[in-house]
């Protein structure tokens, strides 16, 4: 069942390693399909090293092992959460990447400190409040996707494809899962670029929307023109 699915999710999962955005077992990989609207991810605590597409678990949108041996990902409801809330989103990777964690640590958004940053992301990329202790007694990871959903409010997911988490660290997405993973990439190093600018000078401001706005829209908007037709 949606073996294709399983190849992609899994190499996507290995493209963490390569990237250097995980460390053993610390994140996650998930995507689903249009048609079924089964989704597909990593399964829990299972090591990258050996790793195969027949390890990857197969549930519908309610949380239900469609096919599997191994239990999906702790995650798990977290990714569901999203999907149901976005049909636009069709992949969705969580990490620990250390600079994108370090402002979830803190609390923090992501300032939208210049073009690289804009480049992929439509504004700051938003940390989601602090959950409180009964969302964290009850259903955790449940309630991890609805605060981000909270924190989102009406803004559009795919124009700002990446979530902080306090104290937790970072939910990407995209189209696909390899535009997911591509996403987590460009947010690590938009990480580490906020951090360096602040180190640099503390008292550094957001770039002008307007050049914001004219890198964002040259790649995303109705009139791109960024890069070959």
């Amino acid at each position: 069942m949606l073996e294709a699915l399983k190849e992609k999710v899994c190499h996507a999962n290995l493209q963490l390693v390569s990237h250097g955005l995980v460390l053993f077992t610390w994140g996650n990989v998930s995507a689903i399909d249009s048609e079924t609207r089964l989704v597909v991810i990593k399964p829990s605590g299972i090591s990258y090293d050996h790793m195969k597409p027949e390890d990857m678990v197969v549930l519908d949108l309610d949380g239900n092992v469609v096919e599997g041996k191994w239990r999906p990902s702790s995650d798990t409801p977290t990714h569901l959460e999203l999907y149901k809330a976005y049909p636009q989103i069709g992949g969705i990777v969580h990490t620990h990447s250390t600079y994108a964690t370090a402002f979830a640590q803190a609390g923090r958004d992501i300032p939208a400190y210049g073009t690289t940053h804009a480049d992929y992301f439509y504004g700051d990329i938003p940390c989601a409040r602090r959950l409180t202790k009964e969302e964290v007694e009850g259903a955790y990871e449940k309630n991890t996707g609805l605060v981000m959903i909270e924190t989102l409010g009406d803004r559009n997911p795919m124009e700002v494809p990446a979530m902080l988490t306090t104290s937790h660290g970072p939910f990407v997405w995209g189209k696909d899962a390899d535009e997911a993973v591509y996403h987590a990439v460009v947010l690590e190093e938009v990480a580490r670029m906020s951090l360096l600018t602040e180190q640099i000078n503390p008292q550094a401001t957001p770039a002008d929307k307007y050049l914001l706005d004219k890198h964002y829209l040259r790649k995303h908007g109705k009139n791109a023109y960024y890069g070959q037709k």
